[in-house]
C-alpha cells in the first residue's frame, strides 16, 4: 500500500501533533479564562458575574455590529434565536436557534471582538448556504471541513473591519490558491470533490479542520423528521433568495464588498434541475394504442348534434400521441475518475424513471456503453426486464485516462449500420475531464456530471451540460409514483 503524501499546500509546514478530538483543550482554558475574565471585587466580596448573560450579550453586541456593516444580511441576522445549552461547548445550530456556551464567547470576546463576529457570520452563513441540510451521503468530517472552508474563504475576503482579523495565515492563502485554480467559486460540493479526491491524510485533515474550526456541527443530523427538516431548508432558502434580490437591487449600493458572500448565495440558490424532465427532450411524438381522456371524436360528436338536435356523443379515442425514447444511448464514463457509487445511483435512478410507461415504450433499443480512453462494453437492451438484469450483473470495466471520442465513433458506426435508426440523444455519465469531439453529432448529447466538478470543466458549446446531486438524482426516481415497489433501489445494486 502505498504511503501517504502530505498535501501540496502543506509540505512546507512545520510537522506538528494533530490537534486530538476536535479542540477539547482549548475548550477548558476557554472556560478557565472567561471565568478568570468574569470576576471581580467590590466592597470586599467577590462576585462571578452570569456567563449565560454574558454570552448572549455577547452575541447581541455581534449581531447589531454586522448589521450596521452588512445590511443585505439584515434577515439572516435575526433568523436564530439564541439558546443557552449544554448540547455544546462552543457555538452550534440546527437553523432555528443558536445554541452557545457563554464561557467560549467570553473568551473569543476578551481575545478579539472581531473574532466573535466571525464566529457569528460563519455561523449564519452556513444556513443560507443550506450546508446542514446537505450532508446526506457524504463523509461527515470531510463535508464539515468543507463547509468550514467555503464559509472562511468568504470570511477572509470580506474588507470590513468588523471581521477584518491577522490576515489569512499561510495555511489557508495556500489552499485557497490551489482550490481557485480549478474553481471560481469555493463552493463547500466542489470542495469536498477536490477534498476526497487528493484522499487527505488524517494528519493532514486534522490539522485543516483546527486551522477553519469556528463551530460545532453535532446539530446538524437532530432527531427531528424529515418535515421538519425540509421547512428549515426551506425557510433558509426563502431568506438566501430574499438576499440575493436585495443585493441585486435596492441594496446594491450598500453590498459593495459583500461580492463574495453575492457568488456564493447565487451559487447556492440555483434551481435544480428536473432530471426526469430532463429526460423527456429526448423523445419523440409517437401515436400509441391508449384511451385518450382529452379528446373525443368529431364523428360521433356531430352525428348525435344531427340526430338528437341537442346532445352530442361522447367517444374518446382509442389512441393518443405521446413523447416516446425508442432509441437512446447511455455512456459511463470509467476513468479512476469517477466514483463506483455515485455510477450505482445514476443507473438506479435512470432505472426507475426508465420504467416509466409514459416515457419509453415498451420495445425499446437501449445500449449501454463503457469508456475510458478506449470503448470497453457495449450491451444492447430491448426490454426494461433486460436492463434490470443488466444492472443486476453490472460490472465497471476500465480505469484509465478519459477519451470521449471513441464512443462517438462507435454510435457513428452503429447509425451507418443501422442499428441506431431514431437515435434522439446520449446521455454521457462522467466528471467531465477527459477529451472531448471537435464536431458535433447529428442528435443531442448532454454530459451528465454528479455534484459540482472541482474543476470548471470546458464542455463543448453544442453539448448540453447538466449537473447533478444525489438529491436531485433520489427526488426524480420518487416523483409522481415512478419509483415503484419493483424498481431495483440503489443498495440492491452490486458493489463497484
Amino acid at each position: 500500500m502505498p504511503s501517504r503524501q502530505p498535501a501540496p499546500w502543506l509540505v512546507k509546514q512545520a510537522p506538528r501533533k494533530p490537534w486530538p478530538c476536535c479542540l477539547r483543550s482549548v475548550t477548558a482554558a476557554s472556560q478557565r479564562a472567561a471565568v478568570r475574565h468574569s470576576t471581580y471585587r467590590k466592597g470586599g466580596l467577590r462576585l462571578e458575574k452570569d456567563l449565560t448573560a454574558i454570552g448572549r450579550e455577547i452575541l447581541e453586541t455581534a449581531r447589531n455590529e454586522l448589521y450596521v456593516n452588512l445590511p443585505y444580511l439584515d434577515a439572516a441576522l435575526c433568523s436564530l434565536t439564541f439558546t443557552p445549552g449544554n448540547e455544546t461547548q462552543f457555538v452550534a445550530t440546527d437553523g432555528q436557534k443558536l445554541v452557545y456556551s457563554g464561557a467560549y464567547l467570553s473568551d473569543r470576546f476578551l481575545r478579539s471582538r472581531t473574532l466573535v463576529n466571525r464566529i457569528y457570520l460563519h455561523v449564519i452563513l452556513h444556513c443560507m448556504l443550506r450546508h446542514p441540510w446537505r450532508r446526506q451521503g457524504r463523509d461527515s468530517a470531510l463535508w464539515d471541513l468543507s463547509c468550514d472552508i467555503a464559509v472562511e474563504s468568504i470570511l477572509d475576503s470580506l474588507d470590513y473591519p468588523c471581521l477584518r482579523g491577522s490576515g489569512a495565515l499561510p495555511l489557508r492563502q495556500s489552499l485557497y490558491g490551489q482550490l481557485r485554480r480549478n474553481m471560481a467559486v469555493l463552493t463547500a460540493e466542489g470542495i469536498y470533490l477536490s477534498l476526497s479526491r487528493r484522499t487527505l491524510s488524517e494528519y493532514d485533515q486534522g490539522r485543516l479542520s483546527r486551522e477553519f474550526f469556528a463551530d460545532d456541527h453535532t446539530l446538524w443530523d437532530p432527531p427531528q423528521g424529515d418535515e421538519e427538516r425540509k421547512k428549515q431548508s426551506q425557510r433558509w432558502e426563502d431568506i438566501s433568495q430574499r438576499t440575493q434580490t436585495g443585493m441585486e437591487t435596492v441594496l446594491a449600493g450598500t453590498a459593495q464588498g459583500g461580492e463574495a458572500v453575492y457568488e456564493q448565495v447565487k451559487v447556492a440558490n440555483r434551481e435544480s434541475p428536473d432530471y426526469r424532465s430532463f429526460l423527456r427532450r429526448f423523445a419523440a411524438i409517437r401515436e400509441t394504442a391508449a384511451v385518450d381522456g382529452d379528446a373525443f371524436e368529431y364523428g360521433f360528436y356531430s352525428y348525435g348534434l344531427r340526430l338528437y338536435g341537442n346532445m352530442p356523443l361522447i367517444e374518446p379515442p382509442e389512441t393518443r400521441e405521446d413523447r416516446r425514447i425508442e432509441d437512446f444511448v447511455i455512456a459511463i464514463d470509467t476513468s479512476m475518475s469517477t466514483s463506483g457509487a455515485l455510477v450505482r445511483q445514476f443507473l438506479s435512478t435512470t432505472y426507475s424513471i426508465l420504467k416509466s410507461t409514459e416515457t419509453f415504450t415498451r420495445k425499446m433499443n437501449l445500449r449501454i456503453l463503457q469508456c475510458d480512453d478506449q470503448l470497453r462494453s457495449d450491451r444492447e437492451l430491448h426490454t426494461l426486464e433486460e436492463l434490470r438484469e443488466y444492472m443486476e450483473d453490472f460490472e465497471l470495466a476500465g480505469g484509465s485516462a478519459t477519451d470521449f471520442r471513441p464512443v462517438f465513433e462507435h454510435v457513428a458506426r452503429l447509425q451507418e449500420q443501422g442499428a441506431l435508426r431514431r437515435l434522439r440523444g446520449l446521455l454521457y455519465f462522467t466528471d467531465g475531464m477527459g477529451i472531448y469531439p471537435k464536431k458535433r453529432p447529428p442528435y443531442d448529447t448532454a454530459f451528465i456530471l454528479m455534484e459540482e466538478s472541482a474543476i470548471d470543466v470546458p464542455v463543448p458549446p453544442w453539448a448540453i451540460r447538466m449537473v447533478l446531486t444525489a438529491p436531485d438524482l433520489e427526488r426524480a426516481a420518487r416523483e409522481e409514483g415512478v419509483w415503484e415497489e419493483d424498481s431495483l433501489p440503489p443498495e440492491d445494486l452490486p458493489i463497484l
